[in-house]
């Protein structure tokens, strides 16, 4: 009986301090969520300071984000008996325009973009990526159908940026987006 009394307290203690920890976890990831909404209308005003005054460049690396000014063009993510894939898989858009892709059945879906050699344009294009990212250049999951992630394309340089599905990406769902001026 004693042993069972101890096992059940140890138990307990084990138990409640991996809770605490949760707590302590999901709190700091809320305020951290909460941060990151914040950010962009924070950083918004700074986006005009630059380009207001002259000879004054952003910091190694830094770029604001930039809202679309053009047409919002619609890529669909697709995973069904036909295959994996973005339809379309190959666009062409104006500096300024958006690409809105909208996950449409076999998910979870992302768009991470690749091979994106120049850092002013791989700067650009991941600061006008908004909201909790996977990672740099790496849209979150999308997880329901019509669930989309839009993607401005203002201040990205001209050029070909190749774009993937990270969960997917062994079935060969990519595609590119060309940027012209």
């Amino acid at each position: 009986m004693r042993f069972y009394g101890i096992a059940l307290l140890a138990s307990t203690v084990v138990l409640g301090a991996c809770g605490g920890e949760k707590a302590a976890t999901d709190t700091a990831a809320a305020n951290a969520a909460a941060a990151a909404a914040t950010t962009p209308a924070a950083t918004t005003p700074a986006a005009t300071t630059p380009a207001a005054t002259p000879g004054a460049t952003p910091a190694a690396g830094a770029a604001a984000p930039a809202a679309a000014t053009g047409k919002t063009h619609e890529v669909k993510m697709i995973g069904d008996a036909t295959g994996y894939k973005f339809v379309p898989a190959e666009l062409t858009v104006k500096q300024g325009d958006a690409v809105k892709f909208i996950m449409t059945s076999g998910g979870p879906h992302n768009v991470t973009f690749q091979n994106v050699a120049d850092a002013a344009a791989k700067a650009q294009l991941d600061a006008n990526m908004p909201g909790a990212k996977m990672g740099e250049l790496s849209s979150p999951m999308l997880m329901q159908p019509n669930e989309s992630y839009t993607v401005s394309f203002a201040n990205v340089a001209a050029g070909k940026y190749d774009f993937i599905c990270t969960p997917h990406a062994a079935m060969n769902m990519k595609g590119a987006i060309t940027v012209t001026p």
